[in-house]
């Protein structure tokens, strides 16, 4: 079952943007409302970065996004074009910055890569392993984080914050649960036994209140050994480079972070930065179950907790940064470019 194209471009209506960027603003000002050590001065400090640092983390920002569209070139065996790639990525980001973090744009990632020219089956093969390669490497990148920096790695909270700062671990570890066994099933169903997959999904239908959603269990199961057949037979080279390059992914959407505080704080240990990657680790894993579009809000409300210990009176001017860097402008790349991949797919044909 294709995914629909009017619940799709509805879902990348241009309108919705405006709907994150309200929320990040109310967020910004709750935090200056309620923070008494906050001032405007405090948030003029955002033009105090240090230059260098704040450059690397822009290349880091750039080499991340070339670095996706590689992958998904690569995932599909350069089916996808450059051109066909960088539109696939931007138009992603888009879609996970107008919608919240726990739904995700999957569904809007099979119906780009369909209007780039490749089948529905292989669309959804290709979908479901970057979530599978992406959620991998927070199941095992995550213990090594706790294992190597300890307690460091957690923030912590004082008794006068909120009842969810105070169950800041239980959030985590609930998620983190979540995601693993959540690509364990994946794991097996897409790469190992796709008919028992299909075959459990048929019979956890058969209960009641589940019965109406047995004909769209049935195609979902088709769906996924479908998509099974598309990734059989692919050799380690294909595999190095998959794996390899949502390493890299990660590690440079997690490296930005670590330069933009460098750029406030000024000398910082390797420890301090290997203390700073884990929690954005774990702030990034938290955060995947936001109900927000692009986890806004909850993004602005953990960032304060993770990491003023560290960036002190910076830490408003780099939450700004931070979201302006990392968030804001992906909601109007996809502004710019939606109208005219819209015209490129549906009106003038796919052009090479």
């Amino acid at each position: 079952m294709a995914p629909d194209s009017k619940q799709v471009l509805k879902t990348l209506n241009p309108n919705k943007v405006w709907v994150p960027v309200i929320i990040g603003i109310v967020a910004v000002i709750a935090i200056f409302y309620f923070d008494p050590d906050l001032s405007v001065d405090k948030i003029k400090l955002i033009f105090n970065a240090a230059p260098v640092p704040l450059l690397l983390a822009f290349l880091v920002i750039l080499a991340r996004d070339l670095g996706y569209m590689y992958r998904i070139r690569t995932l599909t065996n350069n089916e996808l074009t450059w051109k066909g790639s960088i539109y696939t990525i931007l138009l992603w980001e888009f879609a996970s910055a107008v919608t919240p973090s726990v739904v995700g744009g999957t569904a809007v990632a099979v119906f780009i890569l369909m209007k780039e020219g490749i089948h529905l089956g292989k669309s959804l093969a290709y979908v479901m392993l970057t979530a599978i390669l992406d959620n991998l490497f927070f199941v095992i990148a995550a213990p090594f984080a706790i294992l190597f920096i300890g307690d460091h790695i957690f923030p912590e909270v004082m008794d006068t914050e909120t009842f969810l700062g105070r169950s800041l671990k239980a959030v985590f570890f609930t998620s983190y649960s979540m995601i693993a066994v959540y690509t364990l099933i994946m794991s097996l169903a897409l790469l190992y036994r796709p008919r028992v997959f299909k075959w459990l999904l048929l019979k956890v239908s058969t209960i009641g209140f589940l019965r109406k959603w047995r004909h769209a269990a049935n195609e979902y199961g088709d769906q996924v050994i479908d998509a099974s057949k598309q990734i059989r037979g692919k050799d380690v080279g294909y595999w190095t480079k998959v794996i390899l390059s949502t390493i890299f992914v990660w590690s440079a959407r997690y490296l930005m972070l670590n330069f933009l505080i460098e750029a406030y704080t000024f000398g910082l240990s390797f420890f301090d930065h290997f203390v700073i990657f884990g929690k954005n680790l774990i702030l990034w894993i938290t955060m995947l179950f936001s109900p927000t579009p692009g986890s806004s809000l909850t993004a602005e409300y953990f960032f304060k907790i993770f990491y003023k210990d560290v960036l002190g009176d910076y830490t408003a001017a780099s939450l700004l940064s931070w979201r302006m860097m990392s968030y804001y402008p992906y909601l109007f790349l996809g502004l710019f470019i939606l109208p005219r991949w819209i015209r490129r797919v549906f009106f003038k044909g796919r052009k090479r």
